[in-house]
């Protein structure tokens, strides 16, 4: 029928190591309304703060809510971490926001959440999107930020580079079907460009990723 939509929609996840400029590139691409991406927002159990919006950031709930979304069979990726308040929870819910059939969708997160929401999805809705700066200069990035910091933790920005490196090794990338990268080592817009054009082409194609995909 005139005015529906022809194709299915798709869920472009936004990855990469840390100071690769991810929530830069997902909040431009959020903000071109050419594209019509809707954000794929996720949950927590951790509390919310200072001028944030349930429903905006997170959809924030408790651990009996995520005790009753796990037995509906409704969350389909979860990371717990350890904190000095407890364990808080991240995970993403198959819910009444997602709607495939009408809407195309932007995540971001890492490379576990990526394959369980593509495993849960399937390949050809789930896109991954993988941003890449080369290391030397991403180190560079992650020092001067946290110089900026109150309270500088050298000693965490340490593990986490380490961390990444583990996470993001080309092992686990070839596992996951990564293929195409987008640099953002030089001109950051350049890099925004390439990824919606990457977007716009397959927001109407039913076809897997791979067969648009450039390996290196």
């Amino acid at each position: 029928m005139k005015g529906e939509r022809e194709k299915m929609g798709h869920i472009f996840y936004i990855m990469g190591k840390s100071s690769t400029g991810k929530d830069t590139i997902y909040e431009n691409l959020l903000g071109r309304q050419e594209l019509g991406l809707k954000p794929l927002i996720p949950y927590t159990t951790r509390p919310i703060r200072a001028r944030e919006q349930d429903g905006v950031e997170y959809h924030f709930t408790d651990e009996a809510g995520l005790l009753r979304l796990r037995q509906a069979g409704k969350v389909i990726e979860l990371r717990e971490y350890h904190t000095v308040h407890g364990v808080w929870s991240y995970f993403t819910v198959d819910d009444d926001h997602i709607d495939l059939d009408r809407e195309d969708y932007l995540g971001i997160g890492v490379l576990e959440s990526y394959r369980k929401i593509r495993d849960y999805f399937g390949p050809d809705r789930v896109i991954p999107i993988y941003i890449q700066v080369e290391d030397g200069n991403r180190l560079e990035r992650a020092l001067k930020r946290e110089r900026k910091q109150a309270r500088p933790s050298y000693e965490e920005l340490c593990r986490r580079f380490l961390a990444d490196q583990r996470d993001f090794s080309e092992e686990k990338l070839k596992e996951a079907g990564i293929e195409r990268r987008f640099s953002n080592d030089e001109d950051r817009k350049i890099c925004m460009d390439e990824v919606a054009d990457y977007i716009r082409e397959l927001r109407f194609t039913a076809a897997p990723p791979h067969a648009h995909s450039s390996p290196l």
